[in-house]
């Protein structure tokens, strides 16, 4: 079997293993990688561009060489490497919670109950839930909905195309440092650059391609491209901007305008200002079109590996190594 396969195999069990089973609540790996580098970060933390991006080689570098071991320690056995794929893969991504908990806010909101959605919404974005009405809720999770498919599904398997279970982790192992110490805080403004910047590389291709695909899934694909194109260079993230907009474009809504996060008011271009506002029912068309881009991600994953298995050396071809 090769190692293209593998990878097919692999991740569609791993896929399927999220949609089925979901994030664990304890011991999730993504959460014990996220312990080891805040304490990492308590070791090393300056106020210090070069500091912070050593933290992003110790974390990120390590989860992936790490990776890389397992991968290579497997890599004679066709069932321990499929199990190894389907295991990284089910860990990276997390499309199935990120469905359940815009669900959840979007059930409160249409039981009347704002309250319980504001508590729910943290677990979704950073925004100041205090500080959104109902409709304004219903649009901050149909963002997250977008923005967390490339992030939490997309982006892990493009990289994992790329660079097999190694390229997995470290795609999710650079979004959640960016989580982490990414954002803009007088902490993490200079420590946190380095893994912001990263993230903002390793997101470029996965962005896109969900892009892409939430116009062919969507239910106006001419209209996700004209937002896509005329809207996504206007939001302040080079990622999200492509996302959101064809989201926006493909569910026929309205995206972005003014938001608050943690008392601060930004006033975001809107996307797709054609569309209409967003409605508590957007959420569920909004988790629907996230769940259609994942598997076909998939799929172009697994065409993407197959073409880079068959560019492989002549020499290792005809040695018989594994790609």
């Amino acid at each position: 079997m090769s190692a293209d396969r593998d990878f097919a195999y692999g991740a569609a069990a791993g896929l399927l293993g999220d949609l089925l089973l979901g994030d664990p609540r304890r011991g999730h790996p993504v959460a014990g990688f996220g312990r080891a580098a805040g304490a990492v970060e308590r070791l090393l933390w300056r106020d210090h561009r070069g500091w912070g991006a050593l933290h992003a080689v110790v974390c990120a570098g390590g989860a992936a060489g790490a990776a890389a071991l397992a991968a290579r320690l497997v890599r004679r056995s066709p069932a321990a490497s499929v199990a190894l794929t389907a295991a990284a893969t089910w860990a990276v991504v997390g499309g199935t919670s990120l469905g359940r908990e815009a669900r959840a806010v979007g059930g409160a909101l249409e039981a009347g109950d704002i309250e319980v959605a504001r508590e729910r919404l943290p677990h979704l974005c950073g925004r100041d839930p205090q500080a959104l009405d109902r409709d304004g809720i219903a649009r901050a999770v149909v963002e997250s909905v977008a923005e967390n498919t490339s992030d939490a599904v997309v982006g892990a398997l493009v990289w994992g195309a790329v660079g097999g279970v190694p390229g997995l982790v470290a795609f999710r192992a650079v979004n959640t440092l960016d989580a982490m110490v990414g954002h803009k805080s007088p902490r993490y403004r200079r420590y946190g650059w380095a893994s912001a910047r990263l993230d903002d590389v390793l997101g470029w291709p996965g962005a896109r391609l969900t892009a892409g695909l939430a116009a062919l899934a969507g239910t106006s694909p001419s209209g996700a491209v004209r937002a896509w194109r005329a809207d996504a260079a206007k939001h302040p993230s080079p990622n999200a901007g492509p996302v959101e907009a064809s989201f926006a474009g493909a569910l026929g809504v309205r995206l972005g305008g003014t938001l608050s996060y943690g008392g601060r008011v930004e006033h975001r271009p809107v996307l797709n200002a054609g569309g209409r506002d967003v409605r508590v029912a957007d959420i569920e068309r909004a988790v629907r079109l996230s769940r259609r881009v994942s598997w076909l991600a998939l799929g172009v994953a697994v065409a993407a590996r197959r073409v880079l298995g068959s560019t492989r050396s002549p020499r290792a071809a005809k040695s018989g190594r594994r790609a």
